[in-house]
C-alpha cells in the first residue's frame, strides 16, 4: 500500500535555499539530481539517522535547523541521534519548535550513559512527550569498535564467550516492554544477530541492524539475510555522495538489497558532519543514486517511507 503524501509548509529563506543547491547534488552515477527528482524523492521520507547540534563535534546544523530543512523538503519524519547523550529531550523541544514533521530520538549506549545501563534506559521512556524511541547498542565505544580501530581505551562489551551480558538481555527486557527499537550500533555481525535472537526471544516488535554494511559491523549477505529472517530491518546508509568511493558503494549496496529484498531494508543518510552535504541534500542524492540502479520509484518509496514508518510506528 503505498503511503500518502506529506505535504511541507514554507520554513524561511535558508530552507528554501538548501532546496535549490540540492538540486545540484551529484547522485553518485554522475549525473545531478533535478529539482523535482529532489522534491519527489523526499515527499514522505523518513531519515531514522541525522546527526545535530548540540554535539562535542562540528555538525552543519542544530536539531531545530535539521527538522526545519527536512519539513520544508516535505519529508515526514527525523530520528535525532547523538553517540554520547540521549536525543529524547532534543526531540520534545525541537517538535515545539518545528510543529508540522515528526521528530524522535533515542539512547545510544556507550560510557556517557554508563554502558549498557538499564537505568539510563528506563529514565528515556519516562522523558516528556516518549518521543525517545530508539535504543543503539554501543556504538564508537562498543568493544568492537575499539578492537576494529586497535585503540587500546575503555570499552563497551555487549557480550562475552559467546553469550550477551545479563545486562544486555535486562535492556532487551525494557525495550520490549515499552515497544522501543532495538538498534545493533556498532557491534561485530555475529553480536548483532546474537542480539537480535535474544530480541525475537523476548517478543521485541522493532529491530534493526544499523548501517550494517559499514564498519567496524561487516555483515555479509547471509549475516543480512539472517538478520531480515529473525525479523529485522537492514539499514542502509548514504553518507555523502561526494566521496570517490560513492559510486562503488551505492553498487555494493544496491547488490544487497536485490538479494535481500527492498521489503527487509531501509534506507537514511547517517548525515550532519560540519563537512558534508546538509542532510536532506544528501538523503536525496542516495534515493536518487539507487533508482539509477534500477529499483523503481515504489521499493524507493518503500525503503525510505514505508519500512521506516513501519519501525517507528507511525500510521
Amino acid at each position: 500500500m503505498r503511503m500518502r503524501k506529506w505535504k511541507a509548509r514554507p520554513v524561511g529563506r535558508r530552507a528554501l535555499l538548501v532546496l535549490m543547491l540540492a538540486a545540484m547534488a551529484s547522485n553518485g552515477a554522475g549525473q545531478s539530481a533535478s529539482e523535482s527528482e529532489v522534491s519527489r524523492a523526499l515527499d514522505g521520507a523518513i531519515d531514522i539517522h541525522v546527526h545535530a547540534f548540540p554535539d562535542d563535534r562540528a555538525r552543519s546544523v542544530d536539531g531545530v535547523e535539521a527538522a526545519e530543512l527536512a519539513l520544508s523538503a516535505g519529508m515526514r519524519a527525523i530520528v535525532l541521534k547523538n553517540h554520547y547523550v540521549s536525543t529524547a529531550g532534543l526531540a520534545y523541544i525541537v517538535r515545539r519548535q518545528v510543529p508540522g514533521i515528526e521528530v524522535f530520538g533515542g539512547i545510544d549506549l556507550n560510557l556517557t550513559v554508563g554502558g549498557i545501563n538499564p537505568a539510563a534506559v528506563r529514565y528515556m521512556t519516562r522523558v516528556s512527550g516518549g518521543w525517545g524511541r530508539f535504543v543503539w547498542m554501543p556504538t564508537f565505544d562498543s568493544e568492537n569498535q575499539a578492537r576494529f580501530s586497535e585503540e587500546d581505551r575503555p570499552f563497551v562489551s555487549v557480550s562475552r564467550g559467546g553469550e550477551l551480558l545479563p545486562e544486555v538481555e535486562e535492556v532487551i527486557a525494557l525495550i520490549a516492554e515499552h515497544d522501543l527499537i532495538l538498534a545493533t550500533g556498532h557491534s561485530a555481525a555475529e553480536e548483532g544477530l546474537m542480539l537480535l535472537r535474544e530480541g525475537r526471544r523476548q517478543r521485541v516488535g522493532r529491530m534493526v541492524v544499523t548501517h550494517a554494511m559499514n564498519a567496524p559491523i561487516l555483515m555479509d549477505i547471509g549475516q543480512m539475510q539472517e538478520a531480515a529472517r529473525l525479523g529485522a530491518f537492514i539499514e542502509f546508509v548514504g553518507s555523502s555522495m561526494r566521496t570517490p568511493d560513492a559510486r562503488e558503494r551505492v553498487d555494493r549496496f544496491a547488490d544487497a538489497i536485490r538479494r535481500i529484498g527492498p521489503e527487509f531494508c531501509i534506507l537514511s543518510s547517517d548525515l550532519g558532519q560540519a563537512q558534508n552535504e546538509l542532510p536532506p541534500d544528501g538523503f536525496a542524492a542516495f534515493l536518487n543514486a539507487l533508482q539509477s540502479r534500477g529499483f523503481s520509484e515504489e521499493e524507493i518509496d518503500q525503503m525510505s517511507k514505508e519500512n521506516p514508518a513501519r519501525l517507528l510506528g507511525l500510521s
